[in-house]
């Protein structure tokens, strides 16, 4: 994968430090404002520095993940987004304290009372061929790394939890079988559909809310500090997997696509059923109950994978339904003429 192209003054600083180029840390932390934070800009330049550490990109400098102005500059806005974050759940994860005796209960507690978003019906219902490549692109930055943000507090845990997450992971990755492991699964479904597998192929059509989604993940499995917040991302993830994937299967069926396309999303009707039960009390359960310090944590992550991860869905439901009203009034001088003729 290439360097992307930027999007702002910070993603063309951290761009063009990581090419081995000059880096203005102060011009670029006073760009990095909480104002802007959830801008494509600042979401690019952290998704990025964070990609570093996955798969990295054969045009940065071979030593770009030690580079101390880029991962000074990245605590900055670390910092920024946990404290935003923080704060946009507080209120729910107060609630959520409330809800039940234990973690399981209290994290099914913020799952009922998440927003829905309409995007996995309008796939299910509406959508046409071409916005199912859309969908699968946007969520490819994911889904072609799946599980891998997970890995890193593994650990960090120790005890049943830790068996439970080590099982857990080993189902996410094939079970042994690499034509099994997900992130497989996903590209089989990406070429069926007709569209570029490769990790990264559409990095600069993937808006804000969507890198904001995907940086969440990497926040919180970079840091043993918020290795509860991990945990509870995960629950919350598998939590409301299960639904959606039934219908947007369903959607991919009724739209004509390939098998491989519906095959992998019916994988994960099956499998986050189970996994469900296991990360809520197997591995959250369990984490708690031998470090209760890191409860309001696991709640914070959580709160706030339903958030951003609802923010992500609608804003890309709002592109796709403003698409089709930019192009209904040509659609339908096409249908009157086939209708005249």
């Amino acid at each position: 994968m290439q360097l992307p192209r930027p999007r702002g003054p910070v993603s063309a600083a951290v761009v063009g430090a990581l090419r081995g180029g000059p880096f203005d840390a102060a011009a670029t932390t006073a760009a990095t404002t909480a104002a802007d934070l959830r801008e494509a800009d600042v979401q690019l330049a952290l998704w990025t520095a964070y990609e570093l550490g996955y798969r990295g990109f054969e045009d940065a400098d071979p030593d770009a993940e030690r580079d101390l102005r880029v991962l000074a500059w990245r605590k900055v806005a670390e910092d920024l987004l946990e404290q935003d974050l923080r704060a946009r759940t507080a209120t729910a994860v107060e609630e959520a304290r409330a809800s039940g005796r234990s973690v399981a209960d209290r994290i099914s507690a913020l799952v009922r009372e998440a927003p829905g978003a309409p995007l996995t019906r309008h796939l299910q219902k509406h959508a046409t061929r071409e916005q199912f490549q859309t969908y699968l692109a946007d969520r490819s930055i994911y889904h072609l790394k799946e599980t891998d943000p997970q890995v890193r507090v593994l650990g960090w845990i120790d005890g049943p939890a830790k068996v439970a997450h080590a099982e857990l992971l080993y189902d996410e990755y094939g079970g042994g079988r690499p034509e099994r492991l997900h992130s497989h699964l996903f590209a089989e479904a990406m070429r069926a559909a007709g569209l570029d597998a490769s990790y990264g192929a559409y990095l600069d059509t993937v808006e804000a809310p969507t890198l904001l989604s995907n940086n969440v993940m990497s926040l919180f499995g970079s840091q043993r500090r918020l290795r509860g917040a991990a945990l509870g991302h995960l629950a919350a993830f598998e939590a409301t997997s299960t639904d959606p994937c039934r219908r947007i299967a369903a959607g991919a069926e009724r739209v004509g696509l390939p098998d491989a396309v519906a095959a992998y999303f019916h994988e994960h009707v099956e499998a986050d059923a189970v996994h469900e039960q296991v990360v809520l009390g197997d591995i959250c359960g369990t984490a708690v109950a031998a470090d209760p310090t890191i409860e309001d944590d696991v709640l914070l992550g959580a709160a706030t994978c339903l958030l951003v991860d609802a923010e992500a869905a609608q804003a890309l439901h709002d592109r796709l339904v403003a698409e089709e009203q930019r192009l209904a009034p040509s659609l339908r001088v096409v249908a009157d003429e086939r209708a005249a003729s």
